[in-house]
């Protein structure tokens, strides 16, 4: 029988943090990761100061800084009265050593927390390999609730490896981390809360050239808003669409999108002929959702697999991340000491709950009141010139532009991670 102290499920962002702090800490972990390598474009590849705050504690700010990354500090959208560039956030202005956002491929984070975590005894991790089940222990009913069913215990995993072989995983804790197509969300009692959505995005890729703008750049087109990612040689670029108009708008013609593209970015229409097929535009399904319930006796979901993120500011990756920290933090000791109980999976919620919540809530206002207006072709906040008033008071008040730098930064709550793990 194949047995763990904590199986994480899924080997992105949240997933890797968190089973390397657990095995720093002593903590006896195990990864399994369906993909065979961790290669997959157009995932999220932003590093906040957050993160790299965090990296800098466990000892890993240098190796970080020897991977290839462009360095992101204002984020510029054309809210102007001509629709110039405005810039609305100015992380270079906040205080600290990182003030700054980090471009690097998500493969190659990953594949340096993977590196440092095999360097510990107490941690292991299994590539092309897919949890396809929970193993659940029933337990009686509660008390004072004859004839009821408890939800039972989860005590592992069943997994089946790239290679057709299956076998099953015994845990003292799941932690599924596999984003938001996550198996826990088959789970009726987690209770999935979905969020109206207006868009989706299209991902593709241009090339820069010296004297284009630096940073993030936006723009608005007809009935789709653009950003723009510095990566260094080339923009990663997002077009936001209609959301269920990716059929009607490929069918419309590849001429016809990179027109209204140029209309657009006219300074990116000298480069659009490198587009020369559908095949480089990716379709995101965007969703906006959270469990409302993140836990059940021996199971817990963080990052993705609790709440899904829209790509509006660009946070997911950060509040995964920090979910990881605090559920280490509050893990560590009763994972130790083998009593870890629905008290302490309960009180990673507690924890991170609200600051999804409040996150979420702005996403959706951005929704309902600059991106939704902007894809029907109104103007955003129902006025254009609410607009206008503050794209000067943006590039008038140094303070006005540090508070959604702040946010961008950090979040709303700044998580610590547990002192044994700590370098």
């Amino acid at each position: 029988m194949e047995r763990t102290t904590c199986c994480v499920v899924g080997g992105g962002p949240a997933g890797m943090v968190l089973a390397l702090l657990l095995a720093r800490s002593g903590v006896e972990v195990t990864v399994l990761e369906k993909h065979g390598d961790f290669l997959r474009d157009f995932r999220g590849d932003t590093v906040h100061p957050s993160t790299l705050a965090l990296l800098d504690e466990l000892g890993l700010a240098e190796r970080f800084a020897r991977l290839p990354q462009r360095r992101v500090r204002t984020v510029q959208l054309p809210i102007g009265p001509d629709r110039s560039l405005v810039t609305v956030g100015d992380i270079g202005a906040l205080r600290g050593t990182y003030n700054y956002i980090a471009m690097v491929p998500q493969w190659d984070l990953l594949n340096l927390l993977a590196e440092e975590a095999r360097r510990q005894p107490s941690f292991s991790v299994r590539m092309g390999t897919e949890a396809t089940s929970f193993l659940v222990e029933r337990t009686g009913a509660p008390p004072g609730r004859p004839g009821s069913r408890a939800p039972g215990r989860v005590t592992g995993v069943r997994y089946r490896t790239s290679d057709g072989r299956t076998g099953e995983l015994r845990a003292t804790l799941t932690v599924a981390c596999d984003g938001r197509g996550s198996l826990a969300r088959s789970l009726p009692e987690l209770r999935l809360r979905e969020f109206r959505c207006p868009m989706d995005a299209w991902w593709f890729r241009l090339p820069r050239r010296d004297g284009d703008p630096h940073g993030l750049v936006g723009g608005v087109g007809d009935r789709f808003l653009t950003a723009m990612i510095d990566r260094g040689d080339y923009w990663q670029c997002a077009v936001l669409i209609s959301k269920g108009s990716d059929g009607r708008r490929r069918a419309a013609g590849l001429e016809r999108f990179t027109a209204d593209f140029t209309a657009a970015v006219p300074w990116l229409g000298d480069r659009v002929h490198t587009l020369r097929s559908w095949d480089q535009v990716k379709l995101l399904d965007v969703r906006l959702d959270r469990l409302r319930r993140w836990h059940r006796p021996g199971l817990l979901c963080i990052g993705d697999a609790a709440h899904a993120m829209s790509p509006v500011f660009g946070i997911g990756i950060n509040l995964a991340v920090e979910d990881a920290v605090a559920a280490a933090r509050y893990l560590v000791e009763p994972l130790r000491a083998g009593t870890v109980g629905l008290r302490d999976v309960r009180a990673v919620q507690r924890r991170r709950r609200p600051t999804t919540a409040a996150t979420q809530a702005l996403q959706r206002a951005a929704h309902a009141r600059v991106i939704e207006p902007l894809l029907a072709g109104r103007p955003p906040f129902g006025n254009p010139g609410r607009a206008e008033r503050l794209a000067g008071l943006l590039s008038t008040s140094r303070w006005l532009k540090r508070v959604p730098a702040y946010f961008l930064a950090y979040g709303a709550v700044r998580e610590r991670p547990p002192a044994a793990a700590v370098r």
